[in-house]
């Protein structure tokens, strides 16, 4: 089988102006992506950015999509990317909608706008206790064990995201976050962080209806030019149509990396392009053990940038 090549856009971790303020400053890539923001917005996506003190904020998650985009871009340009199949966990698939050719790049900033504001609005209100945690080295039966017993007491969760084995994203009553990072040192794992809101759980379906209907329904969106791996069983999204759901499947279904990794493995890909400002897809043992990766982060570039000629 021919070796093939993917670009990955990850999903969004925490992140401030602090950590990628001076790459999208300096990295002419990155200021391209912006100027196109700017105008598409009518406002100073750096100015806005700086000024967040929320690592979720509206202007955050823009300024994620902008960074993955124009790491693409450099990756593209300066590092001869040519990738033949595209993936974008959780929030890096509205990047790979762009990419793949499904979204104009002004429709998906404008998108991304709207639905960061769209899920402000629903969590204002609906589901306040609930929060989604992330954590590592839980042996799965041991954990599984855990679980039954909180369903026996009356308590309820949900699986939000596979990672790899032992790495698992868990929705959660917020009353009951203690306990479970409790049950998590008690078993030898490590608790990494917890997101506020939470995602992708089943019981956020009033989320993806009211995305559907107020931001996601009125975009035109296309089949993509190349092959992409949705996040949330590895199938082939091939069609419009496929585009649509896989966008709306990221509210209510957990994402399952694990899966997307078979799939980029049965699609021959040997070399993988992680672009944007992450440090979790690229460490995880899935990831290492099957492909060679390259990573194009912010830090990367700026080293290139300040390097003298």
């Amino acid at each position: 089988m021919e070796q093939k090549t993917a670009v990955v856009f990850p999903g969004m971790g925490p992140s401030n102006f602090s950590t990628v303020g001076r790459f999208m400053v300096l990295d002419p890539y990155a200021r391209r992506r912006i100027a196109t923001t700017d105008e598409v917005l009518g406002y100073s996506l750096l100015d806005r950015f700086y000024e967040s003190d929320d690592d979720y904020s509206e202007y955050t998650q823009i300024a994620f999509l902008v960074n993955s985009v124009a790491l693409a871009d450099r990756a593209v340009a300066e590092g001869g990317m040519r990738a033949d199949v595209c993936a974008g966990p959780s929030f890096g698939q509205k990047a790979a909608a762009y990419w793949a050719g499904s979204m104009d790049f002004g429709d998906v900033v404008r998108m991304t706008a709207e639905l960061a504001r769209c899920e402000r609005d629903y969590f204002a209100d609906q589901h306040t206790d609930v929060v989604t945690h992330s954590f590592v080295r839980v042996p799965e039966d041991r954990l599984q064990e855990y679980l039954d017993d909180l369903t026996r007491r009356g308590g309820w969760y949900d699986i939000s995201g596979r990672l790899d084995r032992g790495f698992l994203m868990l929705s959660i009553r917020a009353g009951l976050l203690d306990e479970l990072k409790q049950a998590i040192s008690d078993m030898g794992g490590y608790s990494m962080y917890t997101m506020r809101p939470p995602v992708h759980a089943a019981i956020f379906d009033g989320l993806r209806r009211r995305a559907e209907e107020s931001v996601i329904g009125r975009y035109a969106i296309e089949a993509p030019r190349m092959p992409v791996i949705a996040d949330q069983d590895g199938r082939l999204v091939t069609t419009a149509d496929d585009m649509q759901r896989m966008l709306l499947d990221t509210f209510d279904r957990p994402i399952d990396w694990p899966a997307m990794v078979a799939t980029l493995i049965e699609s021959g890909v040997k070399r993988m392009y992680i672009t944007g400002p992450e440090n979790l897809f690229r460490r995880v043992d899935c990831t290492r053990r099957n492909f060679e990766v390259v990573n194009v982060d912010p830090k990367a570039a700026l080293r290139t940038l300040l390097t003298p000629a």
